[in-house]
């Protein structure tokens, strides 16, 4: 593992967390990091920070990131997910939207208003030593990993997803948590 490499992200994701608070802006950490948040220990590389935030705060966000040193990286819909890089770094913001029933929807892009799982920014805080951040839900984690080939059959199931599932179960296993 880099710890080099982990040691920077770490230090992103807290700036990331503390320029959104400052704006007033939730963010939820997802993917590989929002795991090791979740389960307290960074357990792999990872190639970048995934985030998920309201679509209604993308703007601002942007708008706080770039005095940071923050630069937009093309390819995403926009209406869909902001890229950026700092320092050789990525950071993804996934968009969220609410359907006319409250539950959390894809804000854009092709699959705009497609729900995502119940209950997803519902699990608190994830802790890595004294850093402290919103984590999707890992039962939702689970359920993107798991699902991801089947909404979008260009993105198959990644060797590291079947790992991070199985860690995730495992821990929620070990807390009474599972029972799939």
């Amino acid at each position: 593992m880099d710890k080099g490499r982990a040691g920077q992200q770490l230090r992103l994701i807290a700036e990331s967390m503390d320029i959104a608070g400052a704006l007033g802006i939730s963010l939820w950490l997802r993917g590989g990091w929002a795991m090791d948040f979740f389960l307290g220990e960074i357990t792999r590389d990872h190639a970048d920070i995934d985030w998920f935030v309201r679509a209604d705060d993308a703007g601002s966000l942007a708008e706080g990131l770039l005095p940071h040193g923050y630069r937009p990286v093309p390819g995403s819909p926009p209406d869909l997910q902001l890229d950026f890089v700092k320092d050789g770094l990525e950071s993804s913001f996934t968009l969220l939207d609410r359907d006319s029933a409250g539950h959390v929807v894809v804000a854009g892009g092709p699959w705009a208003g497609a729900p995502w799982p119940d209950g997803m920014l519902d699990s608190g805080l994830g802790r890595i030593g004294d850093l402290q951040c919103a984590v999707v839900a890992p039962q939702a984690q689970i359920e993107i990993k798991r699902m991801t080939p089947v909404w979008d059959p260009s993105r198959p199931r990644r060797p590291k997803d079947a790992a991070d599932i199985a860690r995730l179960e495992g821990a929620l296993r070990a807390h009474g948590k599972w029972s799939g």
